[in-house]
């Protein structure tokens, strides 16, 4: 499987495994249709939002 190499990896994976893990809250007032189908759309600080799914999606999602 290829990987992805860029200046300045080695912090930024630091810097993602330091950051806390946050829940996701659904906006009743936001949202639309059956919940239950698994469908969402996160809005928010991307390294926050990705944290926030890791416990429902990790080792499940190949692109993001």
């Amino acid at each position: 499987m290829p990987n992805l190499e860029w200046a300045g990896k080695a912090e930024a994976v630091v810097a993602a495994k330091g950051a806390p893990y946050r829940l996701l809250l659904a906006d009743e007032s936001l949202s639309y249709g059956d919940l239950a189908l698994g469908n969402a759309i996160v809005q928010g600080d991307n390294l926050d939002a990705l944290k926030s799914l890791l416990p429902y999606y990790a080792g499940r999602v190949r692109c993001v």
